[in-house]
């Protein structure tokens, strides 16, 4: 009797563990389905500084409407409090948006996209489920787009 409570206790553990592997990577695949473009649309000179404000296409290829509260350009080694930017932006599934934000980086960083290195944005997103999350996106130049 005991040797089938724990044939029956292991098999339940079995599809318990098969279930939470299968919907954590759902849901892991799932919030990493974003991409998105960039356009400068205006770029100031502040000394050390370059204050650019871009035009974001972002698009949500998951299944699942999606919330992002803040966007951070994080190119640099230690982003400063202008690099980042509180937002409600909602994608919904399977759509795209357009986006204007400002940002103040270290003109060394927007140099490096002048030369072609792709800037890197982190989303931190609220899940339907309401579990927070953050992902990171390197965004294409927009088609026709331009740099500076």
């Amino acid at each position: 009797m005991n040797r089938k409570i724990l044939h029956t206790c292991t098999r339940l553990m079995i599809v318990v563990g098969v279930l939470v592997f299968v919907l954590g990577v759902a849901r892991a695949t799932d919030s990493n389905f974003f991409t998105g473009s960039y356009e400068v649309v205006q770029k100031t000179d502040l000394g050390s500084q370059t204050q650019v404000r871009l035009q974001l296409h972002l698009t949500n290829r998951g299944q699942h409407d999606i919330h992002i509260q803040r966007l951070t350009v994080w190119d640099f080694s230690h982003p400063t409090k202008g690099g980042s930017r509180a937002s409600s932006i909602i994608i919904h599934a399977l759509t795209s948006v357009d986006t204007t934000q400002e940002f103040t980086i270290p003109r060394s960083e927007y140099e490096l996209w002048n030369r072609g290195t792709r800037p890197r944005i982190v989303l931190e997103v609220q899940m339907p489920d309401g579990h927070k999350t953050a992902q990171v996106i390197r965004l294409d130049r927009a088609q026709g787009g331009r740099a500076n």
